[in-house]
């Protein structure tokens, strides 16, 4: 306990100089959370394309390249459809308004089955067995998920319960209802 004696009660995470914006031409914005899907996608490729190194993998290359499609496209529409009928049903008065993925709106929920539907999907075009596939996809998505969650801390969303703000790992969220 000694250890965090001197450190301040809790932390205001709009305090810490974070913007979802990581750059802003004026013209075009370029957000955190959109590189955290880029880097996900290819640290991903990359990862998988090591553990499919390894003898007996179920995969060859070409079939790597295209499961990462699969999967980035089975995580992006799952994730926005998913969103929307979730939490914006009412999106669907004006059914163009779902493209609209830079006015935000992503679901965990809904990204996690369409990458599990297109992982299946491939699996049964590919006539491949879907433990072996699940091995390899497995091992790769918590790079995703890290990095999705560290976009969802900059963004200043996806906050716990509440703490008491003496602790000194308490963080403050203003925009927490």
């Amino acid at each position: 306990m000694l250890a965090f004696a001197g450190a301040a009660a809790a932390i205001h995470i709009d305090r810490l100089g974070l913007s979802p914006v990581a750059l802003d031409l004026g013209f075009f914005q370029l957000r955190w959370y959109a590189l955290s899907y880029l880097a996900a996608m290819l640290l991903g490729w990359w990862y998988m394309l090591r553990l499919i190194r390894q003898p007996g993998a179920p995969l060859n290359r070409q079939q790597v390249d295209d499961l990462v499609y699969y999967i980035f496209a089975g995580v992006l529409l799952g994730g926005r459809l998913g969103y929307c009928l979730i939490y914006r049903p009412e999106i669907w008065a004006h059914p163009l308004d779902v493209l609209k993925l830079w006015e935000g709106g992503m679901s965990f929920h809904g990204g996690f089955l369409g990458c599990v539907v297109a992982v299946m999907w491939f699996a049964w075009r590919n006539r491949i067995s879907i433990l072996s596939l699940g091995d390899i996809t497995t091992a790769v998505a918590p790079v995703g998920l890290l990095l999705g969650r560290i976009a969802n801390f900059i963004n200043g969303e996806l906050w716990g319960r509440a703490t008491d703000a003496s602790l000194p790992w308490a963080m403050i969220f203003p925009n927490d209802p």
